[in-house]
């Protein structure tokens, strides 16, 4: 789940001057699944990284197709999604972040995805929600992420507590006495402002029952915005959290120290904590969001789509199930350790029992989708003035969940 600062606007501009419309497709005859052909593939990150293993087996016990694999930066992967829908050049396959998929279906570029072929019921709910745009399904989910709490065990036991956090009080008092108790500096790490700060917040408003969009329209300045926030604001309040933090932070150098005790974050930060704090093993875990009225986070993560334009769908239909069927799913988490979008692949091996796995694996399980919207990035902004607003004391969480609605009722269609 990435987002860069162009806007969803900007996207739909360059669309209306390049002519591309809802209708979409270039027409001409689409080339059967097991003709010989070139698929061409963008994935991002780490996972353009890899994929190309991938394609290289996969032509093994497919020689006919040959899977081409461009990596591509997430720095730069909003802006080059935008200018190949736009020019009518996406590739046959494309990985597509969560906050990505409202604005390009609505721009009318991506296939819609055959749920014949491809299960609800194979994927995580909330994985499959994050596909869907006014009843269609565009993308079939690849791997997962959602937030959920790390903390120090051995620092908890020097302040006397000897269980993770199940709901918002424990959590306030565990960060108190980290400070008190385990003179740590901080008792938590959340994020204050900067891009994206909505989510760390994210979990305590959908753990306050809260919904983003409500009959069609955000819902921003109820009872569950105004707790959210007033619980985030209180760390900053007592000192238990930073009030500044320069961007790109790197929270697990302090976990590792030992002056952020505790922080809110994604399933790569096992890896990291891992590779970069190694003395920490055995003095660490993860645990559930700690409850409002539920221990609810969000998903993240992304999916594969198909170029309305393709000549290829059969053959990236294909290559789709590959690597995202049971037994794709566990070779990428062994590739990757990308959480399987798909149930089934955690039924085995480490992800079945690695206890900080099985973390997330609960944690997806009653997560909630973050709505397909064409304007998300510019929605996210508006949620993260509001946050700073609170945490920098320049508004109340009452105020704040006014600006929030305010800002962003013109954003949704």
């Amino acid at each position: 789940m990435h987002r860069t600062a162009r806007t969803a606007s900007v996207a739909v501009a360059i669309a209306a001057t390049f002519g591309i419309s809802a209708c979409g497709g270039s027409g001409g005859a689409e080339v059967a699944a097991d003709e010989k052909q070139t698929l061409t593939v963008w994935a991002m990150g780490t996972e353009g990284e890899k994929l190309g293993e991938v394609a290289a087996a996969y032509k093994k016990v497919n020689p006919n197709v040959t899977v081409k694999v461009t990596p591509v930066g997430w720095d730069v992967a909003h802006q080059k999604l935008v200018s190949a829908a736009a020019a009518g050049n996406l590739p046959d396959v494309t990985q597509m972040g969560s906050t990505f998929m409202g604005e390009f279906a609505e721009l009318g570029v991506l296939e819609p995805v055959d749920t014949k072929e491809f299960a609800k019921g194979d994927f995580f709910p909330a994985a499959w929600e994050s596909n869907v745009v006014d009843g269609e399904v565009y993308g079939v989910p690849w791997y997962v992420d959602t937030r959920v709490l790390y903390y120090r065990t051995d620092l908890a036991q020097q302040a006397g507590i000897t269980k993770a956090p199940t709901n918002w009080a424990e959590l306030s008092a565990l960060a108190s006495a980290y400070q008190d108790k385990a003179e740590t500096k901080w008792g938590i790490s959340l994020q204050p402002y900067n891009l994206d700060a909505w989510q760390n917040w994210l979990p305590f408003f959908y753990s306050a029952g809260g919904e983003l969009i409500k009959d069609g329209k955000p819902a921003l300045d109820g009872e569950a915005a105004v707790k959210s926030l007033t619980e985030y604001a209180s760390y900053f309040d007592k000192g238990l959290a930073k009030k500044s933090v320069q961007p790109g932070y790197d929270v697990i150098k302090d976990f590792g120290n030992g002056s952020v005790p505790m922080f809110m974050s994604g399933p790569w930060q096992t890896t990291n904590i891992a590779e970069n704090q190694p003395q920490l093993k055995g003095k660490w875990a993860a645990a559930p969001m700690p409850a409002g009225t539920s221990s609810t986070s969000f998903a993240g993560g992304s999916s594969l789509v198909i170029s309305k334009d393709s000549k290829h769908k059969a053959a990236a239909r294909e290559f789709i199930k590959h690597l995202t069927d049971a037994k794709g799913q566990a070779d990428w988490y062994q590739r990757t350790t990308d959480l399987p979008a798909n149930q089934a692949a955690w039924n085995e091996g480490k992800l079945a029992s690695d206890p900080n796995l099985k973390v997330f694996r609960s944690q997806m399980e009653s997560a909630k989708a973050i709505p397909a919207l064409a304007k998300w990035a510019e929605i996210g902004s508006k949620i993260d003035e509001a946050i700073e607003s609170v945490t920098q004391g320049k508004a109340s969480p009452e105020q704040a969940a006014k600006k929030m609605q305010s800002a962003t009722a013109g954003l949704v269609e």
